[in-house]
């Protein structure tokens, strides 16, 4: 759904051409991220159809952590972040993951408690490999994805495919 408010909001995410490589319309959203109104109705949307079902909101590193801890502190719960690999000294959970072009691996800390319910959030759906490699790491820790959300889905990109169902604010 559509407010003047999000319509505002999604007017904010810069789009630069042939970023980072020729084709590539690169979407920032760096300057959603530093306009408060619209980084709040946005974190609004983000969790609106997942109010009251988590215990903890899972961020994926880097913007999804920005996300995460906004939503974790405004709600009144717990943030788990989602680490690239090699950035935490004693991971409780690591899954590698196909890229375009090669692996990627991500890590938590194990904080969780068994049953706990995560609601993971990231700033874009692009190819959905990092959102589907979350979810493991949040099953391995024992604890429960009751869904994703993004600010931006690259549509074009099938990351459905991956990531299975994701609520997305904005699409392009």
């Amino acid at each position: 759904m559509t407010t003047p408010e999000l319509a505002r909001a999604e007017s904010l995410i810069a789009v630069t051409p042939d970023y980072p490589e020729p084709g590539v319309l690169f979407r920032d959203i760096s300057p959603l991220l530093a306009d408060p109104h619209a980084l709040r109705d946005v974190c609004d949307a983000l969790i609106d159809p997942f109010r009251g079902q988590f215990d903890v909101v899972g961020g994926i590193e880097a913007r999804g952590f920005l996300l995460a801890g906004y939503i974790a502190a405004v709600t009144g719960v717990g943030m788990l972040p989602i680490r690239k690999a090699g950035k935490l000294p004693q991971p409780a959970a690591a899954v590698t993951y196909e890229l375009e072009y090669g692996t990627a691996t991500i890590e938590a800390p194990g904080v969780l408690a068994p049953g706990e319910r995560v609601l993971l959030v990231d700033d874009v759906l692009a190819t959905g490999g990092t959102i589907a490699a979350a979810k493991e790491i949040i099953s391995q820790l024992g604890a429960e994805t009751i869904g994703s959300a993004v600010i931006l889905e690259l549509e074009a990109l099938g990351g459905r495919t991956h990531a299975g169902d994701v609520h997305t604010v904005f699409t392009a």
